[in-house]
């Protein structure tokens, strides 16, 4: 049983949208006894809680699996899955270790979570919070730094700030640990991912030190099934990475508004390639940059420990290779745009997916 430690009551929702989410939870519920159980656990009863106190609840006696619905409505499925998660370990320790510890987050229990990527916890929401870490508050002075009207002078501090985040992930290789790694959503679920959504996860995938995978997604107050991008990696560069998604995509569209207004286009039919190709002028600068780090001696070559914590938390993936398609003038003049970003702290607006949160306030497969 996990529990949480806010109390707050999001209307409930109707019969239909309830039975529409629980089958979205036993279809979770098989695919994560296939990947991280081998199929070794007996479907359980699930069941949606009024509960804004437990997180969820696996009861032996009856075999059933709670998961509060106030988690799921204020928290988004992603959280509830984690939750699923955790008590789904609790099952397993019971039904197929026979064990009955006391308590019942011991080490047997803790063991298993640990072998599958799964949050141990017994209290407080099932994600890691924003990452209080030194690093992100030299990044942040240095993008506040970003937004100088000196055209030099921001691109020399966006580019000190990719470089620094670069030594701390090449120096944090030299120490050994296998904690401190974790996993966000970025974004809505969606039946239909875009090719500039594509482009943003390959972008983060590349240069801003997480791993980037497509899963499943619900939306339960429209049954809308879809997929949704998860990122993984140490907490700040989850923190970082959680930016940079917000950034670009709320730029890629503040840029597109502007050039549909200069160009007096009456329609958004070429928005997905303008925007497309700002996410692609964009990679296309940090490569120039990835380029520079390596003539002067800084390579990244990637992160062990958190490849083991992708491959616990996502045994089973299927990888497809992802190419740019072709070229036209909206994706043109929307690619020259995005070679100019400056990556820069503050952004204003709504957020793509909850409220606004400043820096510092945490190979795409499908």
């Amino acid at each position: 049983m996990a529990r949480r430690k806010q109390d707050s009551s999001p209307p409930p929702l109707d019969r239909k949208l309830a039975n529409a989410t629980l089958r979205a939870l036993r279809g979770s519920y098989a695919e994560l006894n296939r990947t991280l159980f081998g199929g070794t656990l007996k479907p359980p009863t699930l069941s949606l809680g009024a509960s804004t106190v437990e997180l969820g609840r696996w009861d032996p006696r009856l075999r059933s699996i709670e998961i509060s619905e106030p988690l799921l409505l204020d928290c988004g499925w992603a959280a509830a899955i984690e939750v699923l998660k955790h008590e789904m370990a609790h099952q397993y320790v019971h039904e197929a270790l026979k064990g009955d510890e006391a308590p019942a987050h011991g080490g047997l229990f803790r063991k298993v979570c640990e072998d599958r990527g799964i949050d141990a916890r017994a209290a407080g929401d099932p994600t890691v919070g924003n990452a209080e870490h030194p690093v992100l508050e030299r990044i942040r002075k240095l993008l506040s730094l970003a937004q100088s009207p000196n055209e030099h002078e921001a691109q020399s501090a966006a580019r000190v700030a990719q470089r620094l985040m670069l030594r701390h992930n090449i120096d944090q290789l030299s120490v050994e640990r296998s904690d401190g790694y974790t996993s966000r959503q970025l974004g809505r679920t969606t039946g239909r991912t875009s090719e500039a959504e594509r482009l943003l996860g390959t972008i983060l995938q590349e240069h801003f030190f997480v791993d980037v995978i497509w899963v499943y997604g619900f939306r339960p107050r429209d049954a809308i099934h879809g997929r949704v991008m998860e990122v993984c990696g140490r907490a700040e560069n989850v923190e970082l990475a959680d930016y940079v998604y917000d950034f670009l995509s709320r730029t890629a569209d503040r840029l597109w508004k502007q050039h549909r207004a200069a160009t007096k286009i009456g329609s958004n039919a070429d928005r997905r390639a303008y925007v497309a190709g700002v996410m692609a002028g964009f990679r296309d600068q940090l490569g120039q940059q990835q380029k520079q780090q390596v003539e002067s001696g800084l390579i990244w070559l990637g992160d062990p420990e958190l490849s083991r914590y992708f491959e616990r938390r996502h045994p089973s993936v299927s990888t497809r290779s992802y190419y740019e398609r072709g070229s036209g003038p909206a994706r043109e003049q929307g690619r020259r745009a995005g070679r100019e970003i400056v990556l820069h702290r503050g952004v204003g607006g709504a957020r793509t997916s909850g409220a606004v949160r400043q820096l510092g306030s945490g190979r795409s497969r499908s």
